[in-house]
């Protein structure tokens, strides 16, 4: 068998699938909808409730966008809502930590930088299949 690059883009694929979707389900499954909601609301200065309705939005999309994403389907649409969520998580919470996760420091971007990165080079790669553009 030959191992082609399409091979590696599907296993980073099917793995950034996994690690996104782990957030949703794991918000939605220890009930974390409500609290991430109430932090929105405080955070953003949202109305009051608008927030559990981002959070619960946002949470949907990470597991639902997920499994489309895994399949393929809405590469680009679907990098560019996620990378958008976790350009939000930067600028919110994991900028003003510094740059490090562990480490050096602690709940820093870097982790969210590189999911960024990878969702674009995914959906910008699918786009430029469809129209062509990408020389093999």
């Amino acid at each position: 068998m030959r191992v082609t690059n399409d091979c590696f883009f599907l296993l980073q694929r099917l793995t950034l699938a996994g690690l996104l979707a782990a957030h949703g389900w794991t918000r939605w499954l220890n009930g974390g909808v409500p609290l991430f909601g109430g932090y929105l609301d405080a955070t953003l200065g949202l109305p009051e409730g608008m927030g559990t309705w981002l959070a619960g939005a946002i949470t949907a999309i990470e597991i639902i966008g997920t499994v489309l994403w895994a399949l393929g389907k809405y590469l680009l649409p679907l990098s560019l809502v996620f990378s958008g969520i976790y350009l939000t998580g930067i600028v919110l919470v994991h900028a003003p930590e510094g740059w490090f996760v562990v480490g050096a420091g602690r709940n820093g971007c870097e982790y969210s930088v590189l999911l960024i990165v990878l969702l674009l080079t995914h959906g910008l790669r699918a786009h430029a299949q469809r129209r062509q553009l990408l020389v093999r």
